[in-house]
């Protein structure tokens, strides 16, 4: 296994452990927990990590969260896309905005409509096909817009481009 890949696993981890830690500070809105913390993490992971150790770590989180109860299985479509599309984003232009808006449609957009079979189908929910993307794209602009004050602030300092230097 390669250095570069025990780094992403272990900074994966690291991202969705902090993730978890910070779970209980969710908003219940319907039957899901919008959960901003998540976004922001999101964010950061597919800028360090790129999309598929970002989805890795939603996903991680996402399970942990429902088994300590702190999270709905509305959280695995809504994280998982938004996590792919912010790294996916920010491989292909290494621009933080565009990952920003990569989180923001995967998760409010994409993850809301997969919301909807998940919440119909699996939980038993009654619920209207656009009944996710609303609470979805509130807790996900949130997140997106830490995430992005975060990353400026540690831009300026130089701490941005030392993580980066680390994680090659």
């Amino acid at each position: 296994m390669k250095t570069t890949q025990i780094k992403k696993m272990a900074v994966a981890a690291l991202l969705a452990a902090l993730a978890v830690v910070l779970s209980p500070f969710s908003v219940p809105v319907g039957a899901s927990k919008c959960f901003p913390i998540q976004h922001m993490i999101n964010v950061i992971a597919g800028i360090l990590l790129g999309p598929w150790y970002a989805t890795g770590a939603a996903f991680v989180t996402s399970f942990i969260r429902n088994l300590l109860g702190t999270g709905s299985l509305l959280a695995f479509p809504g994280s998982m896309c938004g996590a792919f599309l912010a790294g996916w984003l920010f491989e292909k232009s290494k621009k933080v905005s565009l990952s920003c808006v990569g989180e923001i449609f995967g998760t409010g957009i994409i993850g809301g409509l997969l919301a909807y079979p998940v919440a119909t189908l699996v939980m038993g929910k009654q619920a209207a096909m656009f009944a996710y993307v609303v609470p979805f794209l509130t807790a996900t602009a949130v997140g997106s817009l830490m995430a992005f004050m975060l990353i400026s602030i540690m831009k300026k300092s130089g701490a941005f481009r030392q993580i980066l230097k680390i994680m090659e």
